[in-house]
């Protein structure tokens, strides 16, 4: 029987799934170039011809939303890539080893919680520089410590357990029990993490490149194309609303595929990701 968490879990992966269709086949899709500029057909308001309209420098904003897809997405999967492979090797080393390694691992993961992640990006940000690496680069320095205590966490739980006392007995070193018998059963929730971090992260990477902090122009980032659309607004809304309107619904699906994952794969998760 289908019930309200099935529904969430397959909505979400139908407007993810959609979404990254869209990202990979954006060049067959856009239907003009997203950066070139034609200043006699600047300010068109939604028509058949450009049915999202077009910008103040005459650029077509249905073919620079698409185009935009690919820049966030692939900033955001970037982020969780190296965001978990960081938070789950130092987590994991933290719950295995314990003592004096475990407490400097866990304190500074404490130091950074401390700071709100998007006010702690906006800082780094600030002093690494504009642009795309930069910004990965400062969202991964606190983003990964969300996988450190998912991974501690379940490694404390493991490391005690009948299997990997065996295998320790047999011989394993600490590698070969952490790659073999832990990080399979922690790969699970990293995953839930993951999905649910994708909108998050979109979310990040659209208020730092509106601020100017993020990818710069011409580039189609979303959060660019509503910080270049906002002084428009009166007389030319459709320069905010459709970028506006991409952002909510990606952060909205990938939120969706996490809480439906979560739900259905381990509830206990829900309390351990909550986030300040």
């Amino acid at each position: 029987m289908v019930n309200r968490k099935n529904y969430i879990l397959y909505i979400g992966l139908i407007l993810s799934a959609l979404i990254v269709l869209v990202t990979v086949f954006a060049p067959f899709l856009e239907p003009y170039d997203p950066t070139k500029m034609e200043l006699s057909q600047k300010f068109i308001a939604p028509c058949r011809e450009f049915i999202f309209g077009t910008d103040h420098l005459g650029r077509d904003i249905f073919s620079r939303v698409i185009e935009g897809s690919r820049v966030s997405l692939s900033v955001a999967v970037t982020v969780v890539f190296f965001s978990a492979v960081l938070g789950v090797v130092l987590g994991m080393i933290s719950g295995y080893v314990g003592g004096t390694v475990d407490m400097l691992i866990m304190r500074g993961v404490d130091v950074l919680l401390a700071f709100p992640t998007i006010i702690f990006a906006l800082a780094l940000s600030t002093m690494l520089g504009t642009g795309q690496t930069n910004l990965i680069i400062a969202i991964t320095c606190i983003q990964w410590t969300r996988y450190a205590r998912i991974a501690r966490g379940e490694t404390l739980i493991l490391k005690n357990a009948e299997y990997v006392e065996a295998a320790r007995s047999i011989g394993n070193n600490t590698v070969q029990v952490l790659r073999k018998y832990i990080f399979p059963n922690v790969v699970s929730k990293i995953i839930i993490l993951a999905s649910l971090d994708i909108g998050t992260i979109i979310l990040y990477c659209a208020s730092l490149s509106f601020l100017g902090l993020g990818a710069q122009p011409p580039s189609p980032d979303w959060g660019v194309m509503i910080s270049e659309g906002k002084d428009y607004m009166q007389y030319a809304p459709w320069l905010t609303l459709f970028p506006g309107l991409a952002i909510a619904i990606s952060a909205l699906a990938f939120n969706m595929l996490g809480d439906g994952l979560r739900d259905l794969l381990d509830p206990r998760m829900k309390e351990m990701v909550r986030t300040d």
